[in-house]
């Protein structure tokens, strides 16, 4: 198993992706400790990847607030006794448009979130993660690379790219510590945002539902969407020991739709 008895801190667990890390952390043999905003959400989580609790735990987490990341760094060492990575999942993504028509005040807060949250979670986690070496994975995004062209998100898509740029300092500051940074940066990903972008599109535009998905998945290379389930294994392979010489590397999880 490929995180037997190690502990994995996910921030951002909701219905999407971050659950599907979380339970691919406890199936491969692993503890994984939950936070994010909604206490609802990480309780119901839990509750249906680890039906006896004995390899979870859950803290309700705001990443803007450098207590609350300690806070849950501290249960995850109180719980299991260490901490093997974390996974960084949360994120504002909700805030739309470019530059010209840029509220800079809403800017800010995506980067509080995306860019200082990811690091104040991370410094959190740093004396567990020390203690035997460890991982960082941390969830960017295509579009830091490359823009869509079907939405507009440049302030996400900024605040993903500043934290590739700072995945590659902290892969070099950590790695003395045997603490591998790594990035998975997914595309056009099937889950629960990409569904309600495909219900919400086909409804305005009076269209089928596949033929906005089929306008998606003609750009692939490979003949569907890459899911929230396709990333999460990419994120456990990184998590896991199986990766040990890699750091500082940013991995595409897209079906093929961008290759760089």
């Amino acid at each position: 198993m490929l995180l037997q008895g190690k502990t994995v801190v996910v921030s951002g667990v909701g219905a999407g992706l971050g659950h599907r890390i979380a339970a691919a952390a406890v199936r491969d043999g692993g503890n994984a400790v939950l936070g994010a905003r909604t206490e609802a959400n990480l309780a119901k989580c839990a509750a249906e990847i680890d039906p006896d609790g004995r390899h979870t735990a859950h803290l309700a987490t705001d990443i803007t607030h450098e207590d609350q990341c300690e806070a849950l760094a501290a249960l995850a060492v109180e719980r299991f006794g260490r901490i093997d990575a974390v996974v960084h999942v949360a994120a504002r993504d909700s805030y739309f448009g470019g530059v010209e028509d840029a509220d800079f005040a809403t800017w800010q807060s995506v980067l509080d979130v995306n860019l200082l949250g990811t690091l104040r979670m991370t410094r959190a986690c740093l004396p567990a993660l020390k203690a035997q070496g460890g991982a960082v994975v941390i969830i960017g995004t295509q579009s830091a690379i490359a823009a869509p062209s079907q939405v507009e998100q440049a302030a996400y898509a900024a605040s993903k790219g500043a934290l590739t740029s700072a995945m590659y300092s902290m892969a070099r500051e950590l790695g003395p510590h045997r603490i591998r940074v790594n990035t998975v940066l997914p595309g056009w990903m099937w889950g629960p945002p990409v569904q309600a972008y495909v219900r919400f599109t086909a409804h305005t535009e009076g269209v089928p539902e596949p033929e906005v998905l089929g306008r998606l998945t003609e750009r692939m290379a490979l003949p569907e969407l890459a899911t929230d389930g396709d990333v999460a294994e990419a994120v456990a392979f990184l998590a896991s020991d199986r990766a040990r010489a890699i750091t500082g590397q940013s991995l595409l999880v897209n079906a093929g739709e961008l290759m760089h």
